[in-house]
């Protein structure tokens, strides 16, 4: 499936879903991983997502997207850790620390975390230690949510002997 038809055809019709069933469409991606083609698609909404949602949108938009180019179909959450690509995505998280990979180095540095303080079409700005440091979009190769572990409880799934 070339990228203009993921764009221009498939991801309308899962944006068209996912709104009647009330979702967010996070992204669609044709991924060629093995001898196989995975067409993935991303949802969420507010509360977050269940298996039985998943499992509910898997179903429905199976049947429209049977005359396209894929071998596996993944309907999943795009996770706590979802990237930032959207502006949406951004305006949620302003205020939260974040993590910016770019793609080349800039003053010796590739990765910069700070809390998001603001983004344009143009430019997102991180407070870094108090400092307000720009950064072009399009210099950003991945712009994603720092999970805070602290206070979590570990879960132990090995088998008790």
């Amino acid at each position: 499936m070339p990228k203009a038809e993921l764009t221009a055809v498939v991801a309308p019709k899962c944006q068209a879903l996912a709104e009647r069933m009330g979702l967010e469409l996070v992204d669609v991606s044709l991924d060629k991983e093995g001898a196989g083609k995975y067409l993935r698609i991303y949802i969420d909404k507010p509360q977050g997502i269940s298996l039985d949602d998943c499992e509910a949108y898997h179903r429905a938009i199976q049947p429209q997207l049977e005359s396209y180019d894929y071998d596996f179909l993944e309907v999943s959450s795009p996770g706590v850790d979802r990237p930032l690509k959207k502006d949406r995505d951004f305006e949620r998280a302003i205020g939260e620390t974040v993590e910016v990979k770019l793609f080349k180095a800039v003053d010796g540095v590739k990765v910069i975390t700070g809390a998001l303080a603001d983004y344009t079409k143009e430019e997102i700005i991180l407070d870094v230690e108090g400092e307000a440091r720009r950064i072009r979009r399009k210099d950003c190769a991945l712009v994603k949510p720092v999970v805070d572990m602290e206070g979590v409880e570990s879960v132990d799934l090995s088998e008790e002997t």
